[in-house]
């Protein structure tokens, strides 16, 4: 295997206190290529950001990547998070050199975890052996039942991909490896909660899920190309996604139904999964009830989850990856120098900054500030711009769910387990009474 000499490497750089203690980078070595075409993917029209690109990280990039981040960090686990696109197009040789170059550079004292978001179309016994030799988790994209999955979740002929999915969640768990699902919900699926749920806690024994809402933002201008899909069309037009419009698309999940989707799986899940299935959007709603915000879209300000380009371009966030957000290319510039850059903390703080007064007034401001900036696109009741499209829907969320958190807080607080909800809730059913510790 070729080696790019020493003498290439930028210096050895260390953290300074302008850096965030940790901050999460995702990296996608294909870019946007996908052997999907799932058509709510906006993700798929990035090509466009670099015409005439192979696509394809280099070995190079991969050791600068992998020997900025190592030095980066300040806390003594560091993650390394692949996503796509699809990465796995990138074969598995890239990523064994990825872990070799871990080794070859980490820190004294360093642990590294290692992460990779994949439709899983192509996984087979070696990927699973290297994931499971490796410890990877490993994110499944899978947005639930066949009927649901293959509405949107399509190969570039037009054909559904449950198939291949289930397959590769089989091969995962049956060789022990930790998979956590990554379901959206959409147009398709928003009416049926529990169909949902059940596939996954049920039929595939999952007990690690993540529900993310698809909001496609479109202008009149392109909102019937928009509502196409996302993938290249040959000979045909097709919008380069920005974060602009107040319109969506009609694959976008409203934001009331939204709301409804996951209060209706949290009411089962508060009466009997707490504790052994972890819906992501319920341990951080519960973190924010703790004081304590641990998603970055419930966190006061945000700015530290980036993404890393193929090429070394570094961007201010996933939902971002436009030109307005570029923040350099770590072969100019140390990453250190763009994570701490005064551009990357104005979009930190501009998270909070920018919130309506209409939401700075709201009972449940502790609970989401705002939610992520790439939704707030619409106005307030008085015309104030920047509300989230999904306002509605979460206050619906976050007021009712407000008791059982609120529990759950002070059990926690207590030293004791959030389990025990489940037997205080059955308690004030019995007895008609709230039971608060």
């Amino acid at each position: 295997m070729k080696r790019t000499k020493p003498t290439k490497m930028p210096p050895i750089r260390t953290s300074s206190s302008r850096t965030p203690l940790a901050f999460h980078l995702l990296v996608k070595p294909t870019g946007a290529v996908c052997n999907l075409d799932c058509k709510y993917c906006f993700f798929l029209s990035k090509e466009m950001l670099y015409p005439g690109s192979s696509f394809r990280m280099s070995d190079e990039l991969l050791k600068t990547y992998i020997r900025e981040l190592l030095d980066a960090q300040r806390m003594p686990e560091v993650s390394i998070n692949w996503q796509g696109g699809e990465p796995t197009l990138m074969g598995l040789d890239f990523f064994q050199r990825s872990v070799d170059d871990v080794e070859k550079y980490k820190n004294p004292g360093q642990k590294v975890l290692y992460t990779i978001q994949t439709n899983g179309t192509k996984l087979d016994k070696d990927w699973v052996a290297f994931f499971k030799q490796h410890n990877f988790l490993v994110g499944l994209s899978i947005d639930g039942p066949k009927e649901f999955h293959d509405a949107y979740r399509v190969n570039k002929g037009g054909q559904g991909s449950f198939d291949q999915v289930l397959k590769a969640w089989k091969v995962l768990t049956q060789h022990g490896v930790e998979v956590n699902i990554l379901s959206t919900v959409n147009a398709a699926n928003a009416d049926h909660p529990l169909e949902v749920y059940h596939f996954f806690r049920d039929e595939l024994k999952a007990q690690y899920m993540q529900f993310i809402p698809i909001i496609e933002r479109a202008t009149p201008e392109t909102l019937t190309l928009a509502n196409q899909g996302w993938g290249e069309r040959p000979g045909a037009e097709r919008p380069l996604y920005t974060q602009i419009g107040e319109l969506v698309t009609e694959r976008s999940v409203k934001p009331e139904q939204f709301g409804r989707f996951l209060i209706t799986i949290f009411d089962e899940w508060v009466q009997r999964d707490v504790g052994k299935v972890f819906v992501q959007s319920f341990d951080a709603a519960l973190a924010n009830w703790l004081g304590q915000p641990s998603l970055c879209i419930f966190q006061r300000t945000c700015g530290e989850a980036l993404v890393l380009e193929h090429n070394g371009d570094l961007y201010s966030c996933d939902h971002f990856v436009e030109p307005d957000y570029l923040l350099g290319n770590i072969r100019k510039t140390h990453m250190l120098d763009l994570v701490s850059s005064d551009q990357q903390k104005k979009f930190g703080q501009d998270k909070f900054d920018t919130l309506p007064q209409f939401c700075r007034q709201c009972e449940v401001l502790f609970a989401c500030y705002g939610e992520c900036p790439r939704n707030r696109f619409i106005h307030t009741p008085d015309g104030e711009p920047g509300l989230n499209y999904l306002c509605s829907g979460y206050k619906l969320l976050f007021n009712h769910i407000n008791h059982p958190m609120r529990i759950m807080a002070q059990l926690l607080r207590s030293g004791r387990y959030a389990d025990e909800v489940m037997s205080i809730l059955a308690k004030e059913e019995m007895h008609g009474v709230s039971d608060e510790i």
